[in-house]
């Protein structure tokens, strides 16, 4: 174990699980450092009659660590309809917990139809919050936090990754991504192409011990990652456009043109926005030149 791991003392026998009532679990688990894993999940995951996996290989290392030894079974985007029943079925009269190999469950992983069905189904579906990479990678971004969009991984292909993101060039928020090391450099030369020169961060590794967060314009990253290929799980954190630079001299001829096709209110408004002046003033100078003042 690395040393910046702490210890959950796995040798220690299993104590007594905490009455937990039957249901759906939605538990995150570390993105890196098993510090991260809160006291609350690991008391669910002490309580699970059965949990839900991703990859059994990588949960049965956390259990491991936890000194748990529990029934898995996987779900994931190849799980079938019957898959959903047979758990649903389980969380009814018992305690069946949901991770994915690492953060928040559903975040780009699978499972809302498994909660949407327990929901329907009656079946209490609570949640231990927790860790999640999008999230940790924008709080340390230094990028606008007030509004952002998550919008997973982008699509391999460059046709489609161009459509996709061009989806957003019009987007005023923080964009978060998920990408993996082979196909960074053509993600970030497509986002250089597409949304322009917007400060962005390369967030990679994130609580580990080689965590790296790298920032600068698209354009120097889409440069800098051209020829290599990081490792690890990464989250690219781009900015919202820049605010259209207001049109400098006096707005009453561009008034009277936008006149010529507009009635006075949307013509007040397109102007106010395209000079930054205020719009009831305009709208007064627009009635005004109507009426022949």
């Amino acid at each position: 174990m690395s040393s910046d791991l702490y210890d959950y003392s796995a040798s220690e026998p299993e104590k007594p699980a905490k009455a937990i009532e039957s249901g759906l679990y939605i538990v995150a688990t570390p993105i890196g450092n098993l510090a991260d894993m809160s006291q609350r999940a690991i008391e669910m995951l002490r309580a699970a009659d059965l949990v839900a996996v991703e990859d059994s290989r990588v949960t049965g290392k956390l259990l491991h660590h936890l000194g748990l030894k529990k029934r898995m079974r996987p779900y994931h985007d190849h799980s079938s309809e019957a898959d959903r029943d047979s758990l649903l079925a389980a969380a009814r009269n018992g305690v069946v917990v949901l991770v994915s190999d690492a953060g928040t469950p559903l975040i780009s992983d699978p499972g809302y139809k498994l909660v949407r069905a327990a929901r329907e189904a009656g079946i209490t579906v609570t949640t231990a919050p927790g860790p999640s990479a999008a999230i940790a990678a924008l709080s340390i971004s230094g990028l606008p936090t007030d509004r952002f969009l998550f919008a997973g991984f982008l699509p391999s292909k460059t046709k489609a990754r161009a459509d996709v993101l061009a989806e957003f060039t019009h987007v005023k928020s923080t964009l978060l991504f998920y990408e993996s090391g082979p196909r960074l450099g053509a993600s970030l030369q497509s986002m250089a192409e597409i949304l322009g020169p917007r400060d962005a961060v390369v967030a990679r590794e994130l609580t580990k011990k080689f965590e790296e967060v790298v920032s600068g314009t698209l354009p120097e990253l889409a440069d800098l990652y051209a020829e290599v290929e990081p490792k690890g799980e990464i989250v690219v954190v781009v900015g919202p456009p820049a605010e259209a630079a207001h049109e400098a001299g006096d707005y009453e001829n561009a008034l009277k043109i936008a006149l010529e096709s507009m009635p006075p209110a949307k013509a007040a408004k397109d102007i106010a926005k395209r000079f930054g002046v205020d719009r009831a003033e305009v709208y007064e100078r627009a009635m005004a030149l109507k009426s022949g003042a």
